[in-house]
């Protein structure tokens, strides 16, 4: 028997029909470098019946040394089944200049190690004359490393000036001990700096999921994230199913405040829920019920007529009712029941 066994239902999990899982990991496998409760022995048992893949922004490290981490943890896994922001990178780069070429990387050695593997000659200074300036997050970048990208993109690509590319733009990036800055906040040190935007490689960019899509030969993935702006935008974008696990970044009052580009097929607290039969969303007189929870709009105000025995069923139908408005959450009245916050957190 597998390590999870379904429970006797017609109502299908987030996993039915699906072969190809590909989860995202800060915030969904691990946060730092322990892992999420319950994170590896649900997706060892999804991997019994399917391939996994992960993608990653994240671009401090290699895909072999994630790989190394997430086998570390119990999840065994190669490198190839882990696509990263800086491939994606390399593949965007390609299109606009010729390897052979020196390129400024602001990075660690993720970034560095697939820009010589591309046939990149990676400079850390802007005297170099590097033919472009690639960003990615790594704990080491500092005020040094940001100004040698602002030196080198001076001059705007439009006027003549080399190419900007960044990994990825994520705000922050959860670790153990709480949630710290990501890549997205030392980009945007750059461009206050010089006034000019990136070109942005992963996520929510549809490239990386291509990638990851047809590395693995994927007919009906399902992506897990925790970031409604990246991961479920990017899975949107690329027409891939998607689950937002609440072990990460987002939280139930943005899970509600979501916009219609960015909410996903799924809302689970963790990830043992991809094996649970998920909850039909029954819209019945304006009022919204999944499991025993139901929820109904009353003009400005978000209504609670059941809360129901579980949380997460009290927020699929309070987020279902306010997405099914089509109107921004600031024209609402939300009672605090309805965002609570119960679910793990790192």
């Amino acid at each position: 028997m597998g390590l999870f066994s379904r429970r006797q239902s017609s109502t299908p999990t987030p996993l039915d029909g699906v072969d190809v899982v590909l989860a995202d990991l800060d915030g969904v496998v691990y946060a730092g470098a322990g892992p999420l409760p319950h994170a590896v022995e649900s997706l060892t048992g999804a991997g019994e019946s399917r391939r996994l893949g992960y993608i990653t922004n994240n671009a401090s490290r290699t895909d072999a040394s994630v790989a190394a981490h997430l086998s570390e943890l119990g999840l065994q896994t190669a490198a190839e089944e882990v696509v990263t922001s800086p491939q994606a990178a390399m593949r965007l780069l390609a299109t606009r200049v010729a390897p052979g070429s020196t390129i400024l990387v602001v990075g660690g050695e993720g970034l560095v190690v697939e820009a010589e593997k591309s046939g990149y000659i990676v400079t850390r200074s802007a005297d170099d004359a590097p033919a472009a300036v690639v960003q990615g997050f790594a704990p080491e970048v500092g005020w040094t490393h940001l100004a040698e990208a602002a030196f080198a993109l001076k001059v705007p690509e439009e006027e003549g000036g080399i190419p900007w590319i960044a990994t990825n733009t994520d705000w922050t990036i959860p670790q153990s001990r709480g949630v710290a800055p990501g890549n997205g906040t030392l980009v945007s040190a750059v461009h206050t700096a010089i006034g000019r935007l990136a070109t942005v490689a992963g996520k929510p960019e549809t490239p990386i999921f291509e990638e990851a899509v047809a590395r693995f030969g994927a007919s009906a993935p399902l992506f897990l994230g925790d970031r409604l702006d990246t991961d479920i935008l990017g899975a949107n974008r690329a027409g891939i199913p998607s689950a937002l696990v609440l072990t990460g970044i987002d939280r139930p009052k943005h899970l509600l405040a979501a916009p219609a580009g960015s909410q996903p097929t799924y809302v689970l607290s963790d990830l043992r829920e991809l094996h649970e039969p998920y909850p039909q969303t029954i819209v019945r007189d304006g009022v919204v019920s999944v499991g025993g929870a139901s929820v109904r709009i009353d003009g400005p105000d978000v209504t609670i007529l059941a809360a129901g025995e579980r949380q997460i069923d009290l927020l699929r139908a309070g987020a279902a009712a306010i997405w099914q408005t089509g109107r921004a959450i600031f024209g609402f009245r939300v009672p605090e029941a309805l965002y609570a916050d119960p679910f793990h957190r790192p």
